[in-house]
Order: C-alpha cells, then structure tokens, then sequence
C-alpha cells in the first residue's frame, strides 16, 4: 500500500515515521490488514486516547437512553444535575452538551497554563480540585444551541450525567455495557481525579486500551452498535450520533478550511460514506467508515498538541485507504 503526500510517494512505514506514530492499524470487514508498533510500543500497550474518549462518552449516552436512564437528549442536564441550577449549564440541554453548543465561556487552550482547560486538566494532575466542581464553575456567554464551540468541559458534563443516572463510576459503566460484551483483550483504565472510590474519570480524555480494542470499538460503530449477535448500542443511536442534524454543527461550518463537521462528540467526515471520526490530541483517530466496512486506528507521540502537516497527511492516507479498499 502507497499513498500520495505533497507530490510524493510514501508507504506505511514512512508514514509512521513522518506522523510520530505509536501504532497504526487497519481493519476491513473485521480482518485485520496491517498492524505495526513504533516508538517502543507494542499490541500490549495500553495507548491514550486524548480526547477520542469523548466519543466513548457520548456511545454511553445512548446507551443510557436506551436503558431508560434518561428520557432523551432534549432533556435539560440540570433535569438530571440540579448542582447545575444557576451556573452556565442551566438551560442547556443535553443535545447542545453532545453538539458542544452549551454557549458556556471556556477557553480550551492547551498552551496557556493559564487557560480554562488548564484548570480542569490539573484536576488529574495535582488533585487539588474536583473535575465536577470545576466543570459546574463557569458562566455562559452565548446562548445554547446556536454556535458550536470545542470544550471538553462539556464532555465532563456528559461523564457526570452518566455516573448519576447509572449510580457507577464511568469506568464501570463502560466495563458493562462496552468493555465485556465485546470481549476486549485487556484492561483499560481510565485517569481519574483522585485516587479511592470517590474518584472521578476524566470523561473528555484518557482512557487508556490497547490498539485492537479501540479497533474493537470502531467496528461495533461500523456495525450498527451489533456485536455477533448482541445489540450493544442502538443503531438508531449511532446514525444520530455521527450524522450532524443543526447548522451550527454542519460540515464545514466549524473552521474555516476544515471540511468535517461535528455531531455528539465524533467527528463527520463529508461525502456519501457518512465516515465518522474520534480525534485526540497528540494525534490520536479512529477513523470509522461503515460504507466500506473500515475502521483505522492510529496512536501518536507528537510533540506539539496539534500538528496541521501530520494530520493533514494522516487524513490523506485515510483517504488512499479508503478508495483503496473500497
């Protein structure tokens, strides 16, 4: 497999070096093609998501709806978190938290250690404050539903939504409903904010699993939520998960010269496939295609929060793939 990048001709490997990648594979109708290691990593490792665990949040949502936890995402969130009566979130419901669309003031800024995302980052860092009690902490500036603003905030939101209408830790839920149904290969864990039962996962980011269980994850999304002959996430679910439905969040309304748009915390690539994406910083993605029944894990170590050349050309080779395999 070769794919074109700035009138060059690369394969596999060369994209990993030219990417930092940790690990790379490439699933087609549930058969594994290609998998490789890089950077000291192996099929044991157990690789950070960043942020693409805020789409494994968001899958157990639907899940939770599905179990007659919550009644639908029209609900306001302070329907379920009263704590959330007089803060930014009052008002909101949990449609606009899903599309990122709350209107509530956070800057997500991964350079300023000054920033609002610093803040909640720290809550795992130095325990010092709670992830909840900061989430709760900020006002809003817009009003909800009308522009779509990236804030893994929201996401903390989501997580502890979850942990109330279930009455479990998050990781729980996830070992439940996700984890042991789909038979994963290993443990994952999951960062919290402190250490004891008490703790609280960091919903926005840092699960922990390993390349093939992420890959596990995407195929259960490219199937519809079925998995052999279990239905683990509604099917209705995941269509209305991956497919952007309010303007706001259409594609190419995000960013100006970025195609994709946005739904409840994945990713929609344009065109007819409907292919949807998890993205974390440091370049993580699983890429989901059910058109051509592909999914495409890769891991990274950039040194930088978010690189425009390495993820351009990781797109590039998604999209070689892609018609490739087709």
């Amino acid at each position: 497999m070769t794919y074109e990048w700035e009138g060059n001709r690369y394969q596999l490997d060369d994209f990993a070096t030219h990417t930092d990648t940790t690990g790379l594979l490439i699933v087609k109708d549930g058969r594994i093609l290609h998998e490789a290691y890089f950077l000291g990593a192996t099929e044991d490792s157990l690789l950070t998501s960043w942020s693409m665990a805020k789409s494994v949040t968001s899958t157990l949502v639907g899940i939770a709806i599905a179990d007659g936890l919550i009644e639908g995402v029209d609900d306001l969130v302070t329907e379920y978190l009263p704590e959330l009566e007089g803060t930014g979130y009052e008002g909101v419901s949990i449609k606009d938290v899903l599309q990122m669309s709350t209107g509530v003031a956070f800057t997500e800024d991964y350079e300023d250690g000054a920033s609002d995302f610093a803040r909640l980052w720290h809550t795992a860092v130095d325990h010092k404050e709670r992830a909840n009690h900061v989430a709760a902490s900020f006002t809003r500036s817009k009003e909800a539903g009308t522009e779509f603003s990236y804030s893994s905030n929201d996401t903390q939101i989501l997580g502890w939504l979850l942990t109330r209408v279930t009455g479990k830790p998050l990781s729980l839920y996830l070992s439940e409903k996700i984890w042991t149904p789909l038979g994963m290969e290993k443990d994952a864990y999951w960062v919290l904010d402190r250490k004891g039962e008490d703790g609280m996962e960091m919903a926005w980011c840092c699960l922990n699993s390993t390349l093939r269980d992420y890959a596990r994850f995407g195929m259960l999304m490219a199937n519809s939520g079925r998995w052999e002959q279990r239905q683990v996430v509604p099917a209705e679910w995941i269509r209305e998960a991956t497919i952007p439905d309010r303007p706001q969040v259409e594609y190419g309304t995000l960013y100006p010269d970025f195609p994709p748009g946005y739904q409840y915390q994945w990713w929609a690539v344009p065109g007819p496939d409907r292919a949807f994406l998890a993205l974390g910083v440091y370049g993580q993605f699983l890429l989901v295609n059910p058109a051509v029944g592909l999914v495409i894990v890769k891991t990274s170590a950039w040194p930088t929060s978010w690189d425009d050349p390495k993820g351009n050309e990781t797109l590039a080779l998604f999209e070689a793939l892609t018609e490739a395999l087709r």
